[in-house]
């Protein structure tokens, strides 16, 4: 099969020259085999093949995680496991989505909803529930409250929104362009503001009558200047460093709003918190078949797995919204 294999780090630029032919993957005891037919587009994923990320696997390996696909007709099924073999539709993730086929714990994956294409799907299975764990089981998001969604044109700031207005909260969405505003405010957005314009925090404060935000979402690195409008008892949540660098929070600030800062990382919690993961999942299969929350919602489908590396640096240009993906084998896209 054709894989992005990983055998030492490498820049963004070098990724088109790790596209090979390489072993398919073998199935351990609880796993299946899935083929791959489209993968998700994630920052982390550019910082992964740099070695800047905190997940390092050992050399060589398959770059890439978020996919969506159709269980390989050959795979071995797990005892207790009821997915049929070259028929089931699922969407996970796991080291090495960017290749043809992949092997993942039957567990972790996700039988795609019959309503649900596989295209929505690949972006699906890391957005939905870091937002969802970050404004419910982090920042306990109350209806009524304001919701500040940075970078709210993303993957996750999409998410974030959606989830946000599903929980009956008020939304104010930043982005870097009108168009990206435009998509923030389609997908529920109730104020839209251009984080590039000076002073930005006043409009957040003007929009809230001058209460402020109660709740803080923020993938980018904006939460020094975030805390000149965060509400009294508001929170900050921590979601990821997509500007390129790490803040020092000012505790003195944190103080005078009796605010609180705190991470999200969803990653972990199958390991630290397994008993929240199918919590979160439950509650948004029933927000995604209510169709408050929508799957990925996404700007570009990248055609053939040869142009993950062109995704990746449009990725992290900038020059797409919502959810990136990689189409990386044809076929029908609803349920087979």
């Amino acid at each position: 099969m054709k894989a992005f294999v990983i055998e030492k780090y490498i820049t963004p630029e070098e990724l088109p020259t790790r596209l090979v032919e390489w072993e398919e993957p073998k199935a351990g005891p609880n796993d299946i085999v899935v083929d791959v037919h489209y993968a998700g587009l994630n920052f982390f994923d550019i910082l992964q093949v740099q070695g800047k990320y905190q997940n390092k696997p050992a050399f060589p390996w398959i770059a890439g995680c978020e996919f969506s696909g159709v269980v390989s007709a050959n795979s071995p099924i797990p005892q207790g496991c009821a997915y049929i073999p070259g028929k089931t539709r699922v969407f996970g993730a796991g080291q090495g989505a960017y290749a043809e086929k992949i092997k993942v714990n039957w567990r972790t994956v996700i039988e795609v909803p019959d309503e649900m294409g596989l295209d929505e799907a690949a972006g699906l299975y890391i957005t939905a529930p870091t937002s969802y764990a970050a404004l419910v089981t982090r920042a306990k998001t109350q209806p009524g409250e304001w919701v500040l969604v940075h970078a709210a044109a993303g993957g996750v700031g999409l998410a974030a929104v959606q989830i946000a207005k599903a929980l009956g909260a008020r939304v104010i969405a930043t982005a870097g362009s009108q168009a990206k505003l435009d998509v923030a405010k389609k997908y529920g957005a109730d104020f839209t503001i251009d984080y590039r314009q000076e002073g930005w925090q006043k409009l957040v404060m003007k929009y809230t009558d001058g209460h402020g935000a109660d709740v803080v979402y923020d993938p980018v690195g904006m939460i020094v200047p975030s805390l000149k409008c965060i509400a009294w008892n508001g929170r900050l949540v921590v979601v990821g460093f997509a500007a390129g660098s790490i803040e020092k929070i000012p505790a003195n600030l944190l103080l005078l709003k009796n605010a609180s800062a705190m991470g999200v990382f969803w990653g972990a919690y199958s390991t630290r918190e397994p008993e929240v993961v199918p919590e979160v999942w439950l509650a948004l299969l029933d927000l995604l078949a209510s169709r408050k929350v929508k799957g990925a919602v996404f700007d570009k489908v990248f055609d053939g797995l040869d142009a993950v590396p062109e995704g990746l640096r449009a990725l992290g240009a900038r020059e797409t919204w919502g959810k990136a993906v990689v189409k990386v084998k044809g076929g029908r896209e609803g349920k087979l």
